[in-house]
């Protein structure tokens, strides 16, 4: 969208995925989509019944909200700085702090690495990035030792560090009378949100042990993270929308599966999946070509090559038994990874597709081998 003509994003809508965003954020649940129905539902209810009463101001309550106790002193603190804060809203397409100056880069040792590598490896947030941007971002964070009882945030406090656990334990807590909500245990993550939304503090983290974090500054996390989230989001749902399976899905299915996507690499000769292993995803072709193989008693056998907008991995998640073939790169090919669990939330609506190409693969095998009886291992 072009500078000159953006749509003004309403003072309501902002109020409620605020309040969304808040509540997402601090469960982190498995489906976004489910949590969001749940959400909205219990917010229409709880409108509802509050219908008939007298309103004498319009600021948020947690009769407006389906926030739970814990989080509501965290937003009644901050809703007086919203629209103040939802003026800075960060918007990728036009990032002023994505430019070529110096970038921040903290050396360390081989063992700082490897610890650090451990520690962000399950981090969500980092999922999307490609390798050259995993190294910027490991160049980018900064040790921190912490003793037990010191703070790290503090509920209200403009946003500054994004911070990953190596160890310690740990808690956050909202409101004036420090209401414990949540207990890290050693891993984990924390200071995205103000970051993500340009938003003051959301809650209070104290150490409750002595510890050790690396810490990522608001501008490295905006111009690395948050950028490289929507481009993947671009990129994917482009992308997908090529893939004639998906064309089922509705268009936020196909968002939720651009950001499930997980970007991978291989290089010529280099084998991506092998018969008989078990199944940890599939994968969908961006760019290359794949050959498909089957192990005989005379040796492995192509039996398809695949190229752009092809997908491969999904027999052995429908029928639930060990690959059935291998895959190889041909030459350097780009795919998009989508693990198990996501495969089975997000592509429920495509399995009878997927089941009627197992027909298709039985098909094509016996064309290639004469008959079933000859074919090794495909069930």
């Amino acid at each position: 969208m072009s500078s000159q003509k953006r749509i003004q994003v309403p003072d309501g809508l902002r109020d409620v995925l605020l309040e969304f965003s808040i509540a997402y954020l601090l469960e982190q649940p498995g489906d976004v989509v489910d949590f969001a129905v749940e959400f909205f539902t219990k917010m229409q209810e709880n409108r509802k019944q509050t219908q008939f009463s007298a309103k004498v101001e319009e600021p948020l309550s947690p009769d407006d909200s389906v926030l739970s106790q814990e989080e509501e002193p965290m937003v009644n603190r901050f809703a007086s700085r919203r629209k103040s804060v939802f003026a800075e809203t960060y918007d990728p397409e036009n990032d002023a702090d994505d430019d070529d100056g110096a970038r921040a880069i903290f050396p360390k040792t081989d063992d700082q690495r490897s610890r650090l590598c451990d520690s962000v490896k399950h981090i969500l947030l980092f999922r999307s990035l490609d390798k050259e941007q995993m190294n910027e971002v490991l160049d980018a964070m900064f040790e921190k030792k912490v003793k037990a009882k010191e703070f790290i945030i503090k509920q209200g406090d403009d946003g500054d560090n994004f911070y990953v656990i190596e160890s310690g334990i740990f808690k956050a807590f909202v409101g004036d009378d420090m209401k414990h909500i949540h207990t890290y245990q050693g891993s984990g993550s924390f200071g995205e949100l103000a970051l993500l939304y340009n938003m003051p503090r959301a809650a209070t983290i104290q150490a409750d042990s002595d510890g050790q974090l690396w810490a990522m500054d608001r501008q490295t996390f905006r111009r690395i993270i948050l950028k490289s989230a929507f481009k993947k989001r671009k990129m994917y749902e482009q992308f997908l929308n090529t893939v004639p399976m998906l064309s089922t899905l509705q268009n936020y299915e196909r968002m939720n599966l651009a950001d499930a996507l997980i970007p991978r690499s291989f290089s010529k000769g280099e084998r991506i999946i092998k018969q008989g292993d078990v199944a940890d995803g599939m994968y969908f072709i961006e760019d290359g070509t794949v050959s498909i193989r089957i192990e005989q008693d005379a040796g492995e056998v192509e039996i398809s090559r695949l190229n752009k907008g092809s997908y491969f991995g999904e027999l052995a998640l429908v029928t639930h038994r060990p690959r059935a073939a291998s895959a190889y790169a041909e030459d350097n090919v780009k795919v998009a990874f989508l693990d198990v669990e996501a495969f089975e939330r997000l592509l429920g609506q495509c399995m009878d597709i997927m089941k009627r190409n197992i027909d298709d693969y039985e098909t094509q095998l016996v064309k290639i081998f004469g008959s079933k009886n000859n074919i090794k291992d495909i069930r």
